[in-house]
Formats: C-alpha cells, structure tokens, sequence
C-alpha cells in the first residue's frame, strides 16, 4: 500500500492537482448533511419528539414499525415514561406516530451521514488520494461522528425515567459536539483552498479564533436555555421583568450554586443573553480591526460579513423570545447559529492558513 500511495501521492502539488476538488467537494456535502441534522434534530425538540423511541437500536432500528402489531408495542413502551403520563396523557396512536416518525428521522439521518463519510473516506484513503496529514483529522471527525450518536442516546435516556424532557446539559453537549463536527468539517474544507491570507490579514487571526470559540460558547448556552425552556419566560426584551439585570436572590436561589446555570430558568436565559451582547460587540470590534489594519482585503470583507450575520442572528434570537419560541421561529434561530459558526470557522481557517 505504501507503494501505491507514493505513486498516486507525491507532494501538496499533487495532491491540489489529482484530489483536492473532490475530497473539498465531499467535505463540504458532509458539512451540509450535519446542518440537516442540527435542523432536524431542533424540530426533534420543538414537537417533543425526542422521547418517543425509548431504546437504542443502532442495527435493528433504521426500520420503522410495520405492523399495527409492532406501532401498539411501541406505543406501549412510550406510555411507560414520565413524559406520557405527565404531559401527553390523552395521545393517541395517530399522534404518537407523528412524535415518532420525527426522532425516527433524526435517528436515520444520523445512520446516514455516518456511512457518507465512513465509506468515501474509505475508498478516498485507499486510492491514495488523501495527504498524510489530513488523514489523522478526518479519523478524528469519524470518532466524533460515532461519539456523538452515543451521547445522543445518553441525552434521551435522561428524560426516560424520571424527567419529562432531557437533561439540558446533555442535549448542550449533544448540540455542541455537532457543532464541532460541522465547524471541523468547514475547517478542512476551506483548508484544502490555497493560502492567500497576507500576513496584514493574518495578524488578525487572534480575534477570529476568539469569535469561533465564543460562536460555540453561545450555542452551548442556547441549549441550556432551549432544554430547561428558558426561553418561554421573560418574554420582553431589553429588560427581564422590568429589569436589565434580574435580582441576585432570582439568579441564584437554587442549591448548589452551580444548579441555577444549568437549571435556573432565569439564570440561564440572563446569561444566553448578556452573552450574545459579547459576541455582538466582539464581532464588531473585530471587523472595525481589519477594516482599519487590513483594508480592502478578503479577510476584512469576511470579518463585516461575520458581523453582519452575528447582528442578525441577535436579531432573530430576540424576536424569538417575543413571539414566545414558535417552531418556526426557533428553527430559524438554530439554523443561523449554525451559519454563523460555519462562517467563523471558514474566516478562522483562513487566516491560520
């Protein structure tokens, strides 16, 4: 094998010549399957479908029930949990299948999205088209992949037993480690690009690693508050119950302390939004530097752009929270998230290139 892969793979020029535009092109298509899978697994949440299959079959369960038979027994199985009993006990069998063909989806378009990037990775790898050091990451996106159908059924099992929902720091990890998976994916698409960053552009590089983790870190906290539901109270913006900042007995009246950060709806809801006033401004702050240190560039022309999306998405977020977290609404609101990270990852990328 050795043999053969220096005959097809001889250096970065070869490989830009023979290889790049397809492994970028499958790169790229992998990035945009994560998204449908963030976007899916938002409408999961929002439909309270995530509870609705109560066991993890990785094998055995791409198919769907396919007998009144099998729907009954499932159905059963989903009268079991807390969920049921607490929030949906008038459901009826049409319902249930609404709810379950949902998290079906989600499940089966994960299935999916890992045998697209299992199988060409496989045949890319032993054609001899992949430089040496793009196979550690993308081996590290694989385990990333399979990592997080794990965690998402670790999530699920929290809400089976006595919750009526999942754990909301679990559906945070889940959503953060899809979001690291598609930010990577970005990541080494843009990277099999040529450099073309100047080294005024790259001294900037600095601000964009900081947008790219506080772009993720925002999106940990909106899980936080889409999992405990935070965002159904305090439905008025600027102010949170006639204030700016809400009473310190509000923010911290459960115990431990640590509690009211993964729990406190009013805690959780004040920090996702103090925190989008930092990206905002971080944002901005940013795009003014290369506007001034770097004018007419690539770079600056990105970093206004990641601006403007940052601004929109706050924008979003807000009427969001007004119109009380229509399906629509919150949709929106992820899938913009998930462009935001996606662009700040692409402007990170090239300016570390």
């Amino acid at each position: 094998m050795a043999v053969v892969t220096s005959a097809i793979y001889r250096g970065p020029n070869d490989f830009a010549l023979a290889g790049a535009g397809a492994v970028r092109l499958w790169l790229w298509i992998m990035a945009a399957l994560v998204f449908a899978m963030v976007i899916v697994g938002g409408a999961t949440r929002l439909t309270e479908s995530g509870l609705a299959i109560t066991e993890w079959k990785p094998v055995t369960g791409v198919l769907p029930p396919l007998s009144a038979e099998a729907w009954a027994a499932e159905f059963e199985k989903y009268k079991r949990i807390p969920q049921y009993a607490r929030l949906f006990p008038t459901m009826e069998l049409a319902q249930f299948k609404t709810i379950f063909f949902w998290e079906w989806g989600h499940r089966l378009l994960g299935r999916i999205i890992g045998l697209a990037f299992a199988l060409p990775l496989a045949w890319f790898w032993l054609r001899g088209r992949l430089p040496p050091g793009l196979k550690a990451k993308l081996l590290a996106v694989l385990v990333l992949g399979a990592l997080q159908g794990a965690v998402g059924w670790w999530m699920v099992a929290s809400g089976l037993s006595e919750r009526v929902e999942v754990a909301p720091e679990r559906l945070a990890v889940h959503l953060v480690l899809a979001s690291l998976t598609l930010a990577s994916l970005v990541w080494l698409a843009a990277g099999l690009l040529p450099s073309a960053a100047a080294d005024t552009e790259r001294r900037f590089r600095a601000g964009a690693r900081w947008l790219l983790g506080l772009a993720l870190a925002q999106i940990g906290l909106g899980a936080l508050t889409a999992g405990s539901r935070a965002g159904l109270t305090y439905n008025t913006w600027p102010l949170m119950d006639g204030r700016l900042v809400p009473p310190a007995e509000n923010l911290l009246r459960m115990e431990p302390w640590w509690k009211n950060f993964l729990e406190n709806v009013t805690t959780v809801q004040f920090d996702h939004r103090m925190f989008a006033y930092i990206l905002v401004l971080t944002a901005l702050w940013h795009a003014f530097a290369l506007k001034s240190g770097a004018p007419g560039t690539p770079a600056a022309a990105r970093a206004t752009e990641l601006f403007g999306m940052v601004l929109m998405q706050a924008g979003i977020g807000i009427a969001t929270l007004l119109l009380g977290v229509p399906i629509w609404a919150g949709l929106l609101h992820q899938a913009f998230a998930m462009m935001v990270l996606a662009k700040a990852a692409l402007h990170c990328q090239r300016l570390s290139a």
